[in-house]
């Protein structure tokens, strides 16, 4: 599979994200790309950095403008595309959602984040409710997308899940970034932790892993810079052994394909019998929340 990505640099412009979005995508598309991923609420700013309800207006239907427009470019440049919308299913209901575009400019799929972060610049659970579609590949032209998101990047189980429900790669888009305050070493360990956990996901279930950050720093009051996240892009790619294939700059924006050999899985898990020596037996205390005090 030829997969494009885009680390993508976002404004407060709607029309001017998505624009610039379609043409990498142009791009991307004609070096081959059959599936093109780009980055988590790639349409705006990352608006949950603070906690406004007027930013609900962001929200669009499942198959709303977004899908509209990116429908029309999956189908004239024959990709499928991986794209991020704030979704509005019913009034007072949101979610963090992935949508899958099939070349023929038809939705293969969805999925809506499970894991949903709230931490100091990071509101989600004021804007998003919890994921309901579970952890289910989306069937594509091009394979079966372990299609996760962000948060979700952090916890094994979402991974193990996709992976035995038959998914073969995963895909995380992605808006992670660094307290402009931290110190470089803390900046240093935060990326590299994202960076390992993820790399351990492709080890663990003997797949290859894309995840898709944007980059660039983003003020959530204007001239604010206590307000600012500096997204760290560092989109990477690593195969079914999590060697890293490819990895992207820390600061600029960057389109990139590469070919991704989806027959490695069967290669590795032979190898790694990890699926095999699971003690599905033993796991019941995966259901808890831990030993009580």
């Amino acid at each position: 599979m030829k997969i494009g990505f885009i680390q993508q640099a976002n404004q407060a412009q709607r029309e001017m994200n998505l624009q610039h979005s379609i043409s990498q995508i142009a791009r991307l598309a004609a070096a081959g790309a059959e599936l093109i991923v780009l980055p988590e609420l790639h349409t705006s700013l990352y608006f949950c950095q603070r906690q406004q309800a007027q930013h609900f207006e962001l929200a669009e239907a499942l198959k709303g403008p977004t899908f509209e427009t990116l429908a029309a470019t999956a189908k004239q440049h024959h990709v499928v595309i991986l794209a991020s919308i704030f979704e509005r299913r019913h009034s007072g209901v949101y979610h963090n959602t992935a949508l899958v575009i099939e070349s023929d400019g038809s939705l293969a799929g969805h999925y809506r984040k499970m894991h949903i972060p709230d931490d100091p610049g990071y509101y989600e659970k004021y804007y998003f409710t919890l994921g309901d579609t579970g952890f289910k590949p989306i069937e594509t032209s091009v394979g079966r997308l372990g299609v996760l998101v962000c948060w979700d990047q952090w916890f094994p189980e979402a991974a193990r899940l996709m992976a035995l429900a038959g998914a073969e790669i995963l895909i995380y888009p992605t808006a992670i970034g660094w307290d402009p305050a931290d110190e470089p070493a803390e900046k240093h360990r935060q990326c590299d932790a994202w960076e390992t956990i993820q790399r351990g996901h492709a080890i663990a279930n003997g797949l290859p892993l894309i995840s898709v950050n944007r980059v660039g720093r983003e003020l959530a009051a204007a001239e604010d810079e206590s307000t600012a996240i500096d997204f760290w892009g560092n989109s990477f790619v690593c195969d079914t052994m999590g060697q890293v294939l490819l990895r992207c700059s820390q600061d600029n924006e960057q389109s990139e394909v590469i070919n991704i050999n989806l027959t490695e899985s069967e290669e590795t898990r032979r190898i790694w019998p990890f699926m095999r020596d699971r003690r599905i037996d033993a796991y019941g205390a995966l259901l808890t929340h831990g030993k009580e005090d």
